[in-house]
């Protein structure tokens, strides 16, 4: 009889939610850190198992690249999706569209798998402004986030001119010195 008590008791308690928390990543950290950076367009996508974890596997053509950024297509995964029916979610993790076009940090694990570096932090949307220029855009996360320290921090919601994260890059990286 007490085991039954304490299964129902177990039942009766509320399930934490998974949550992801962030480290921020300043733009130079995501530049110097990502394995790629690309201006692309989104083509298509589908879920699929990877071990016990479904992902969203997005192809992309690669409209430019900055760094190792050589191939004209990409498949780059992103934690959560749907499979056969089966939804799994991700906090943090971003969504793509297909037909959009975003400048995109990648990181590449030794097992092959590229994914978003900092998840939502490394996707920045690409926008035309009415002169024709290119603006890129990524809101602030709202997930929590937290310093190289462990503290607690807020995210700012990022806009940029295109040309001026090119330069950033290139400053970086130490490309044309």
């Amino acid at each position: 009889m007490r085991a039954l008590s304490l299964v129902i008791i177990g039942l009766a308690m509320p399930v934490a939610a998974p949550a992801t928390t962030l480290q921020r990543l300043t733009m130079d950290e995501m530049i110097q850190k990502s394995t790629s950076i690309v201006r692309a367009k989104v083509l298509g996508s589908h879920g699929a198992w990877r071990g016990p974890d479904i992902y969203t596997w997005y192809e992309l053509e690669v409209l430019e690249g900055w760094k190792s950024g050589g191939t004209s297509k990409i498949e780059v995964a992103i934690p959560g999706g749907v499979e056969k029916g089966l939804r799994q979610v991700v906090a943090g993790a971003p969504s793509l569209t297909v037909g959009q076009e975003y400048v995109i940090f990648l990181w590449t694990s030794r097992s092959g798998l590229t994914q978003v570096i900092g998840l939502s932090q490394g996707l920045l949307s690409v926008k035309q402004t009415e002169s024709g220029d290119a603006v890129l855009i990524r809101p602030a996360a709202s997930d929590l986030m937290l310093d190289k320290n462990g503290h607690v921090v807020s995210d700012n919601t990022l806009m940029m001119q295109l040309s001026e994260l090119r330069a950033r890059i290139q400053r970086v990286l130490g490309v044309g010195k």
